[in-house]
């Protein structure tokens, strides 16, 4: 069967619409899937954009909703549980027992539209295929139960717990309780073929201190491990030849020289075989391989044991409990809620794919699956590229990827996006449905960031987004300036013009931008011209003041979302440090020596 995903895809929606479409989708056509779904937390998240400063003080914009009511919604979702022809039987039945015990409740809303979700996920799995479902202990017990009706108890691989952070006080919020400090991720194998790339973490000290306590003539650590096994495999009994010299302290040695057929003079000879009940754990060709490396040593009675150096050792495989892996801080953090670190992902795209293999996250955010994909791309050239799917309800963390891929990697990753306005007719569909997403989106193409909260429209008085760019220097430090945004998406006049020029005298700001859907008349690109320009530092040269861009001109620009009709100075200090952003990825140069290599599983 053809692979349906030739490249990276971007997808804006509800992801049980793109689930459910066996075109886009098609069955057993995903290799792993990574989902943080809300939580059922009953709040609202926002996302922070900290001052261009880096003062504390931060804008907020409200990114979800993260409550839930037994609606509409969830009665259709209940409905389609009961039609769906994917639906396992174990499923509709157990959806029967949580109405009874929990009725029309806000928990069975969110079961409800997660069940169906799973259902579809688990369609897509390929039958080597892993499911990965970050939670918290709201939800996470029904949750299990849910994925034990879709996948079978028996795909059930492990309850991962990640902690965190190091203490949480939630007496402090008058909570008679224990710190929360923990997730839990539900890892379940859509077959016993899954795939499984062990990972290792850093041996710690006490363990190396008093596992590796045995130190070679040159300096190595090592530790002695037996040589024998509970079960036999192979070439796993025979006798193991020892000798040693005739005298006091002589320590035995492997016997494996063909060349003596009789025993030499001065030596004692003898034949050891593993203890009753057990076998040896290596072939007598790897044995005699180990003695002639070094890696064998004798005890009195001449059985061998394997010695393992340090330096050879990976360290420890990854257990079910995940403390080492710090919550996303720093240059990670891009102030969107729920993000989850970089570490944690590439950690479970490592464990469960392979090159050239598509991972999904139908809950993307604000993209740090897609961010562990690439950056794994980018580390291994010399393997096939794995392929990210990524789909979230809002613009707000569309926009987020894009800039987090635009400003993160370098050259850029190539994809496709779905389900955003591609035509002005799609663009006017948009605001017709939802003028908020519209406005967010439409800031998004040119990588502003939106201004106020939701509905709050009497109080932004008149400005939608602001796009922050750095063309001077004082004190030896980059100014950040300002270019506000204010997005139309009915009718506009001149009139509109005039009053964002006020708007941007009141709020001091260097230049602002007017993005409409409509096309601009000629009062209007008067009116702005009457604003003068603003002459920047940098470069010199005299920039408009007010510039008005159409949504059909930016949809014609390739260079989105930094637009060449967008004018904007730019100094050393980066043209555009409006939204948050990683350290830039570069492509490693590869010798060509090391891209006639093969790849091989895991990172």
């Amino acid at each position: 069967m053809p692979d349906p995903f030739t490249k990276n895809l971007l997808c804006y929606g509800d992801n049980l619409a793109f689930l459910t479409d066996p075109d886009l989708f098609p069955n057993a056509s995903v290799d792993l899937i990574y989902l943080d779904p809300p939580f059922n937390s009953q709040q609202t998240y926002n996302v922070l954009f900290k001052e261009s400063t880096g003062a504390p003080e931060a804008a907020q914009i409200k990114a979800f909703e993260d409550t839930w009511t037994w609606d509409l919604a969830a009665n259709v979702a209940l409905t389609r549980i009961h039609q769906d022809k994917e639906v396992p039987p174990p499923l509709v039945d157990l959806m029967k027992t949580f109405m009874n015990f929990l009725k029309p409740s806000p928990m069975m809303a969110y079961l409800v539209q997660m069940a169906i979700r799973l259902v579809h996920m688990h369609r897509v799995l390929k039958p080597t295929g892993s499911l990965y479902l970050h939670c918290d202990p709201t939800a996470s017990h029904y949750l299990k139960i849910i994925l034990d009706a879709v996948f079978g108890p028996k795909c059930f691989q492990n309850e991962i717990i990640w902690k965190r952070s190091s203490a949480h006080s939630d007496t402090r919020q008058g909570m008679r309780r224990c710190g929360r400090i923990h997730d839990v991720i539900l890892l379940y194998a859509k077959s016993p073929e899954y795939k499984w790339n062990p990972q290792y973490t850093a041996y710690t000290d006490d363990y190396t201190d008093s596992e590796y306590r045995h130190v070679c003539s040159n300096g190595r650590g090592y530790k002695e491990t037996d040589a024998t096994a509970a079960k036999p495999g192979g070439d796993t009994e025979y006798e193991w030849h020892v000798k040693r010299r005739a005298k006091k302290g002589a320590r035995w040695e492997a016997d494996f020289d063909e060349e003596y057929k009789e025993p030499k003079h001065g030596f004692e000879y003898k034949s050891v075989t593993p203890y009753q009940g057990r076998y040896w754990a290596y072939s007598k060709t790897n044995m005699i391989r180990f003695a002639k490396e070094g890696r064998l040593v004798h005890r009195n009675t001449g059985m061998p044991r394997l010695v393992q150096f340090l330096e050879d050792m990976p360290g420890v495989s990854v257990q079910d409990m995940w403390s080492d892996i710090p919550p996303a801080i720093g240059k990670q953090d891009m102030g969107y809620p729920t993000q989850k670190p970089l570490e944690l992902l590439a950690r479970v795209v490592s464990l469960s794919s392979n090159p050239g293999d598509v991972i999904l996250d139908p809950f993307c955010g604000c993209g740090t699956t897609i961010d562990a994909v690439e950056t794994l791309n980018r580390e291994h050239p010399d393997q096939s590229p794995r392929r990210w799917i990524g789909i979230d309800v809002t613009h707000i963390a569309i926009a987020l990827i894009k800039n987090r891929l635009t400003t993160r990697f370098i050259p850029l990753p190539e994809y496709q996006v779905i389900g955003e306005p591609e035509s002005v007719a799609a663009a006017q569909v948009l605001a017709h449905d939802d003028a908020y997403q519209f406005q967010y989106w439409a800031l998004g193409l040119i990588a502003a960031r939106p201004i106020g909260g939701v509905k709050k429209k009497g109080a932004d008085r008149g400005i939608d987004g602001v796009r922050f760019f750095q063309d001077e220097q004082k004190g030896g430090a980059w100014v950040s300036k300002k270019m506000l945004v204010q997005v139309k998406g009915g009718h506009v006049k001149s009139g509109d013009i005039r009053d964002f020029v006020g708007t941007l005298g009141r709020e001091a700001a260097e230049m602002g931008v007017f993005v409409t859907l409509e096309d601009s008349t000629q009062p209007m690109r008067t009116e702005a011209a009457a604003a003068g320009t603003y002459p920047s530092p940098y470069d010199g040269q005299a920039y408009p003041k007010v510039q008005i861009l159409t949504i059909r001109e930016l949809l014609a620009d390739p260079h989105r979302p930094n637009p060449r009709c967008l004018q904007i100075p730019g100094g050393a200090g980066g043209a555009n440090v409006t939204l948050p952003e990683a350290p830039k990825h570069r492509a490693k140069r590869v010798k060509q020596a090391e891209l006639d290599l093969e790849g091989g599983p895991g990172a």
